[in-house]
């Protein structure tokens, strides 16, 4: 006799959701059992984001039925969907900054309704904080807190509110290495006492490492439901995403570095607190070579790249292509055939509320075609952006869509095809694939590969070591705001990058005693 599989916890039949010009959901079954964490991958766009704001409450279905503990649903709002148990963390944190951790966590909750009994309210977030190993202090305010901690408070803020069911949208798409296991042992602690848990990610060894089922979704259809990771691999998901074969590296073909594009000499800067930033920075790159940051988050990466792009003052040298553009404004930069694609690519590397259209001119409209003395051709700019969108393939209803409708996958795309559309001398990317799908991702490591054959010269600052490692010619380390090391491609030592990353410097270390992989950590908790 065979035992059937236990009744869902959560459960959706035949979700449709429509949206101007796309079929977002395509009769979507899902289901999600009490205590397991269901990993949820798809493509930028594939509906995944949309189902789950469903569940949420932000969105209501067009078609098809949400079940709760068997019974039918209906949630016209958040507030509705937590009440019933159900909570979203989102990629972009909504907390206020000026606020306290307790604070955010009372906000918008009908008690206290007369007084605020704030001692005690921390003595219950700092209880309940320390049941599932999210250590975070009550009573500061949100603004000093780091990107990993801001995320302790979203997920303390459902739980507070007696949450059973948590989706989590991109989790470890802003965490370091070492944040990103603590989330995990947190995880693990919520499905033991009961707690379910739907993780949406585009990182597949993660998921494979901490995920018991996992569901794919492809252009808003379900391709593969409720798989067992036992004996999947990346490349397995990657496939099932896509639809087609993905290559696991392009070759990086030889190039004979050409000239010195970018100098940067003994450069120091503060951070938005006033703190410093960078410490004495120096390095070159020349054309046809991709310099690779490593670091944690947090060490200067960012100041960087917004010293070099004119966003933010320094002292010390910058010369592009000869020309000192050091605490000059962006458009000296960019004079210069500076290409920048930021990490925020919503709040700095767009215009969340124009079209399509007019974000992939704003770089173009002061030159011909576009650009006719002080009027803009609006016939050549749509022409223009006709041909990007075909060329980089932007999925967008048209292009008078605005671009805050798009996924994460097609905006970078639009970013990308506008800073690299000028043959650009230097580029500047920092995190180009944070939150892509193995796709899109594939589709940047192109992209800049191309540009370096072309002779484009290359900053690039990533999180992800492989794929540095993957794609530079030679790698700089970075450590509270100084670089700390560096490596030509062909003599990467992985150990010891991780070393000098988190300030250790001692080559010799045994490589035994050092910390298990990420699915190695979730695995062994889950066995424990």
């Amino acid at each position: 006799m065979t035992s059937s599989a236990p009744s869902p916890e959560l459960e959706t039949r035949g979700i449709v959701k429509r949206f101007p010009g796309v079929l977002a959901n395509d009769r979507v079954d899902f289901d999600l059992r009490g205590g397991e964490i269901h990993g949820l991958l798809g493509e930028n766009g594939a509906g995944k984001s949309t189902l789950m704001n469903i569940l949420a409450g932000l969105y209501r279905p067009d078609e098809g039925t949400v079940l709760l503990g068997g019974r039918p649903v209906e949630f016209r709002s958040p507030r509705e969907a937590i009440s019933a148990g159900i909570g979203m963390v989102h990629q972009h944190f909504t907390l206020v900054p000026s606020m306290t951790v307790t604070e955010n966590i009372l906000l918008g909750l009908d008690r206290p309704r007369v007084r605020l009994a704030l001692a005690r309210h921390d003595e219950e977030v700092a209880r309940l904080a320390e049941s599932f190993g999210l250590a975070v202090d009550p009573r500061a305010k949100i603004w000093q807190l780091s990107v990993g901690e801001q995320q302790r408070v979203e997920i303390l803020k459902l739980l507070y509110r007696g949450a059973r069911i948590l989706i989590m949208d991109e989790p470890t798409a802003v965490l370091a290495p070492t944040e990103i296991e603590g989330l995990f042992r947190t995880l693990r602690a919520m499905t033991a006492e009961g707690r379910s848990v739907v993780l949406i990610s585009h990182k597949l060894n993660e998921v494979l490492g901490v995920a018991d089922r996992i569901t794919v979704m492809r252009h808003g259809r379900v391709t593969a439901a409720g798989l067992s990771p036992v004996g999947l691999t990346g490349r397995d998901l990657a496939e099932r995403m896509v639809g087609r074969a993905i290559f696991d590296a392009f070759e990086r073909a030889a190039v004979e570095p050409g000239r010195i594009v970018l100098s940067v000499r003994d450069v120091e800067a503060t951070n938005d607190r006033g703190l410093p930033a960078l410490q004495g920075a120096s390095f070159e790159v020349r054309a046809g070579e991709i310099v690779g940051i490593a670091g944690v988050a947090g060490n200067g990466q960012s100041e960087l790249a917004q010293v070099i792009t004119g966003l933010r003052s320094c002292r010390g040298s910058v010369v592009i292509d000869g020309l000192e553009v050091a605490n000059r404004p962006p458009t000296a930069s960019i004079d210069r055939g500076v290409a920048h694609v930021p990490e925020d690519r919503i709040g700095l590397g767009s215009a969340p509320n124009l079209s399509v259209a007019d974000n992939l001119m704003l770089k173009s409209y002061r030159r011909a075609p576009i650009g006719a003395g002080w009027t803009i051709d609006r016939g050549a700019a749509r022409t223009n952006a006709a041909r990007q969108r075909e060329t980089h393939a932007i999925a967008a209803p048209s292009i008078d869509t605005p671009v805050r409708l798009l996924s994460g996958g097609n905006l970078q795309r639009l970013i990308l095809a506008r800073e690299l559309e000028s043959d650009p001398a230097l580029i500047v990317a920092v995190q180009p694939t944070r939150g892509l799908d193995v796709g899109a991702i594939e589709g940047v490591h192109a992209l800049l590969l191309a540009r370096r054959a072309a002779g484009a010269a290359t900053v690039l600052v990533s999180e992800e070591l492989d794929e540095i490692i993957g794609l530079a010619d030679r790698i700089l380390v970075m450590f509270e705001g100084r670089i700390v090391g560096s490596f030509e491609s062909a003599e990467v030592d992985i150990h010891q990058i991780g070393l000098l990353m988190t300030g250790g410097a001692d080559p010799a270390a045994d490589t035994a005693d050092a910390a298990p992989g990420l699915a190695g950590v979730a695995r062994a908790d889950r066995a424990g």
